[in-house]
């Protein structure tokens, strides 16, 4: 099968959360021999923090702008089987309405940030997408599920909508000797964003300035590295992708924190969680509706609201916390990762085609 997709960034990790389950899936995709095209605008922002410009397991191409690449993209769209455009897509207006009328590929969108685009689509409108566009789309897939999916078929009009979860490549997130620039208590990772902001003071920063003697570690950009830090957290802009399993691996615990527009709607794994554990990384994490559905709380994984609760939590012996990581890291293996991703969304191609309208299908006969 020929796959194209259209995406923010394969390339460049900084700052977002696309690329790495954007590499574990299409690398599976790789694996199962299956052909990917990837079209990527080249950005200063992800260009001046780039991972690779090539990689064995897709064809990547990285273009200025729309108009300069159109011809080769579009003729790339529409030799293939599937194609697919996702949130926070440069042009992504332009390029939905070009991709949706080729007949021939079963027609996808991914959706990333699904409760942030829909919040935001319906108060002033996002760049990349347009509501009535959505319902174009034999398929949309969201990287968060419950109530969402509901939304999008039946506000929206889409004809079918699925979940595409985060996920990790076991091959690459492993138990890996510490690095010690990255040995700490506990350690977070993650962009800066307001809407989290509360809770980072609350389950992250609080905690450390209680315990001025122990070692607290933040990855993540765009934070404001004039604020008053307790001199007990120590702050990275940026982890490269493959010191991630270095990074987890040298933390005695990690915490995950979920986005306000994520956690009010539910069922939004950060793709952190499934790297955490699979590196056999005790974890902590703010409680969000569907939780219980990916890991076992209390038993794979421990859910804080208040420091007294990250303190708690990190009392307790080693021997428990490598217990719960152990049980959160068979799961990991088991249920969420770069396979099982692209086995689900091979089975929602099937259940698409399947399900395209009479006349799509006469259209792509015709031609």
């Amino acid at each position: 099968m020929k796959i194209t997709v259209f995406g923010l960034t394969i390339s460049s990790s900084w700052g977002n959360g696309h690329a790495t389950p954007y590499r574990a899936i299409i690398r599976a995709l790789h694996r199962m021999g299956h052909q990917v095209d990837f079209f990527e605008k080249d950005v200063p922002y992800y260009s001046s923090r780039r991972d690779f410009e090539s990689c064995d397991y897709c064809r990547l191409t990285l273009y200025p702008d729309w108009q300069h690449i159109r011809a080769q993209a579009l003729q790339a769209a529409s030799e293939s089987d599937v194609v697919i455009a996702a949130s926070y897509l440069p042009d992504g207006k332009q390029i939905c309405d070009e991709l949706l009328d080729l007949c021939r590929p079963l027609r996808v969108y991914y959706d990333l940030d699904t409760p942030v685009t829909l919040k935001n689509m319906a108060e002033q409108g996002v760049e990349y997408l347009r509501p009535d566009q959505l319902a174009e789309f034999d398929l949309v897939l969201s990287f968060t599920g419950g109530r969402v999916l509901n939304d999008l078929e039946h506000h929206f009009g889409v004809r079918m909508a699925r979940p595409l979860y985060g996920c990790v490549d076991p091959d690459i997130y492993m138990r890996v000797e510490a690095r010690r620039e990255f040995v700490c208590d506990l350690s977070y990772m993650g962009t800066y964003a307001s809407d989290r902001q509360e809770k980072l003071d609350e389950l992250f920063l609080e905690p450390a300035r209680r315990h001025t003697g122990r070692e607290f570690l933040l990855a993540g950009s765009l934070y404001p590295w004039e604020w008053q830090w307790p001199q007990n957290v120590c702050r990275i802009e940026h982890v490269f992708p493959g010191a991630h399993p270095c990074f987890y691996s040298s933390s005695r615990l990690t915490l995950n924190l979920t986005r306000h527009e994520m956690a009010r709607n539910g069922w939004c794994p950060s793709g952190r969680f499934f790297e955490a554990a699979a590196c056999g990384t005790p974890l902590i994490t703010d409680w969000w509706e569907g939780l219980d559905s990916f890991f076992d709380p209390g038993s794979d994984l421990q859910v804080v609201a208040t420091a007294d609760d990250v303190e708690s939590t990190m009392q307790k012996q080693d021997e428990d916390l490598h217990a719960m990581a152990a049980r959160a890291r068979e799961r990991t293996l088991d249920e969420h990762t770069g396979d099982v991703r692209a086995r689900q969304l091979l089975q929602y191609f099937e259940e698409a085609r399947s399900a395209r309208p009479a006349n799509v299908l006469a259209e792509e006969v015709a031609r």
